[in-house]
């Protein structure tokens, strides 16, 4: 009587399916309600960034309009903006009632 072996289905990777989503891009964009002390402490409590790369973000935002924050997988994304807008005022400035605005967009 032939016998047949089962075949070994491998489990799934998540951490390679997540590195072959596409990247999203976490953009913050500028305001005259956050300091830059703000962006920098933000940057730095929610996603372990230095004060340099915090630096580095608040002077493009302040410049620029705006800054991609970071660029990961979408999962990641949602949560990291989530983060953000839930982040809180400025307590520096008087005129800041809440988080600094930022969206999810797909990565080019």
């Amino acid at each position: 009587m032939p016998t047949t072996l089962p075949v070994a289905v491998p489990e799934a990777d998540t951490e390679k399916e997540e590195q072959l989503s596409p990247p999203y891009c976490v953009i913050l964009f500028d305001d005259d309600a956050h300091s830059y002390a703000y962006v920098v402490e933000m940057v730095m409590v929610l996603f372990a960034m230095s004060a340099r790369q915090g630096f580095d973000i608040a002077y493009e935002v302040d410049h620029i309009g705006q800054a991609v924050v970071l660029k990961v997988p979408y999962e990641e994304a949602l949560e990291a903006y989530q983060k953000i807008i839930s982040y809180g005022p400025d307590h520096r400035m008087a005129n800041s009632k809440g988080s600094m605005s930022a969206t999810i967009e797909p990565a080019e």
